[in-house]
């Protein structure tokens, strides 16, 4: 009978009028056509700087870094209620300026050691930069187009490559100063073929160069001292965020302008 059940039309999917496969709708009403889907899935492969199955290591290295970004950004808003009471704490779970000079300063009014300070600023500093030489090391330059996505960053591969030794760990020393791109340092240095021991050795010089400077002024100048470092640190720390932000822009209209092409093509 023609008004039988095996005569009822399918439901139909939505199907891409270019390519012929099948449209995805996102949850917040966008549809991609399946052009679209693929592209997005192709640049992903192009740009994740591990293989597919993932392996083992890949799996803890993402998921410490990722653990390590995590806990950073949480420890942000606690940062200003913890320098008055936990310094030395704060200065040994996030490294930063702030912290190491106000622990300085109660060191100068007997409330701690120095060497405390010292100690705690630099295992704050380097408690994960090895993580990013890991990444250099077992990605290669992959890993500084997935962390540090720019035609610059990419330039210095090769050029790096070429230096001497000394170079090279004078790079990782100088990552500790303010507005250098720390993680492109770390990552050229595991990607250049720079040895473990050698890469921490110059982490942590780098990390007593800029910690001792830190608490020196926070314990020979006072609090003056103190006041300027907070203001060198919440300067570093806007010219960070904005280098991530241009970052994020520089590679959401390098996508951008993938998709069109891409769309053009088909």
């Amino acid at each position: 009978m023609s008004g039988s059940s095996e005569d009822a039309p399918a439901a139909a999917k939505p199907e891409d009028p270019a390519e012929g496969g099948t449209a995805r709708r996102t949850w917040w009403g966008r549809t991609y056509s399946a052009g679209e889907v693929e592209a997005a899935q192709r640049q992903w492969r192009e740009l994740r700087p591990w293989g597919s199955p993932m392996e083992r290591a890949d799996k803890v290295l993402i998921g410490v870094l990722t653990a390590s970004i995590v806990l950073s950004l949480v420890s942000l808003p606690l940062r200003p209620f913890l320098l008055g009471t936990h310094p030395i704490a704060t200065a040994a779970a996030t490294g930063s300026s702030s912290a190491i000079g106000a622990g300085a300063a109660f060191a100068r009014l007997g409330q701690g050691e120095l060497w405390w300070v010292v100690a705690a600023g630099i295992i704050g500093k380097v408690k994960f930069d090895w993580l990013y030489w890991w990444a250099g090391r077992r990605w290669g330059q992959k890993s500084v187009g997935f962390f540090v996505p720019t035609d610059s960053a990419r330039r210095l591969v090769p050029r790096l490559r070429s230096w001497p030794a000394w170079g090279k760990f004078g790079l990782v020393v100088g990552a500790s100063v303010p507005g250098v791109p720390a993680i492109l340092a770390f990552l050229l240095a595991g990607l250049a073929g720079m040895s473990l021991p050698a890469f921490l050795l110059a982490d942590v010089i780098g990390a007593g160069l800029m910690t001792g400077l830190v608490a020196g002024l926070g314990y020979g100048l006072g609090q003056d001292a103190v006041d300027v470092v907070l203001l060198i640190d919440r300067y570093a720390l806007w010219i960070t965020l904005a280098f991530a932000v241009f970052l994020g822009v520089q590679a959401t209209r390098a996508q951008l302008a993938r998709q069109k092409e891409q769309r053009t093509a088909a």
